[in-house]
């Protein structure tokens, strides 16, 4: 089992000099892939633009994002990221998310949470037929595609999709649709029994996961959150604990890390919660404190 641990810089606005900082650090302590987040208004960069700027900046880190599927044309999407992929040789990787359900981001999106899930059932199959190559012939209320093929083609055959989620629904789409499984704000115990619900989901769609394709995203914070951000993570965490999901300090996040590994769980986007004042001296900590856990 290949462990591997990218690093996650999302909800943070990082100028030119920052994001190299980070691409540097990456590169030189060892660490996985760089993760920027789609989120339309907040102050981040575009994951699409930040990217190509990290894959002209290093050759050798990985390209994560959490990409908004719903409120997109599938084709101008599937372009994009076909030339991300093949201007950086191969570097992408990809986790599709429906985005958030709270103002203004929701009206941003404009497609009501309700309707979201429904897109990603419709527009990963076209993704998936897109970047091999096949000409498409597609019609719905949303999409209109006529004998459309794409170039150029992602360098990535297949070019791989995640998902994440832990509802029922988002499980069981999981296991039709996806490449891999990286949540959230769950426990190690919750993971395995999301990861078994998604085992079945592909089994009876007649396909399979592979083990080595399931994460976790994991926040961590360098002292106990504070009261306002202790409820939003309770919010969203079907009403758990936060301290038993957001570590607080390296030792931790170690431990946590460590408890998702015995349960099969080999890939980790980990998220400093706060902006740290020199994101040299965060990553080549948290290198040394995680870093020896990759192999």
């Amino acid at each position: 089992m290949k462990v591997r641990i990218g690093i996650g810089v999302g909800g943070v606005l990082l100028d030119t000099g920052e994001l190299a900082e980070v691409v540097d650090a990456i590169d030189e302590t060892g660490l996985d892939s760089l993760w920027l987040s789609e989120v339309l208004t907040a102050p981040v960069i575009d994951p699409i633009v930040g990217l190509a700027w990290a894959a002209a900046h290093s050759t050798k880190v990985k390209l994560g994002t959490t990409m908004l599927l719903p409120g997109r044309n599938p084709l101008r999407l599937a372009k994009a990221l076909a030339s991300l992929d093949r201007l950086s040789g191969g570097r992408l990787l990809i986790t599709m998310v429906p985005g958030l359900g709270t103002p203004p981001e929701r009206n941003a999106i404009g497609v009501p949470p309700k309707e979201r899930a429904g897109v990603i059932d419709e527009v990963m199959p076209l993704l998936r037929q897109l970047w091999a190559g096949e000409s498409v012939t597609y019609e719905s209320a949303t999409v209109a595609l006529a004998e459309v093929s794409l170039s150029p083609l992602p360098v990535q055959q297949p070019l791989e999709m995640w998902l994440g989620g832990m509802s029922a629904g988002a499980l069981r789409r999981c296991g039709r649709l996806a490449d891999g499984w990286l949540p959230s704000l769950c426990t190690p115990s919750e993971a395995a029994e999301g990861r078994k619900v998604i085992d079945d989901a592909a089994a009876a769609a007649d396909r399979a996961i592979s083990p080595e394709h399931f994460g976790v995203s994991i926040g961590y914070a360098r002292a106990p959150l504070d009261e306002r951000a202790a409820m939003a993570v309770a919010a969203r965490s079907r009403g758990h604990d936060p301290s038993t999901l957001v570590p607080v300090g390296m030792s931790g996040l170690r431990a946590l890390i460590e408890g998702y590994l015995e349960v099969g769980f080999s890939k980790f986007v980990v998220r400093p919660m706060a902006t740290p004042s020199s994101w040299r001296a965060e990553l080549e900590e948290l290198a040394g404190a995680v870093g020896d856990l990759q192999t």
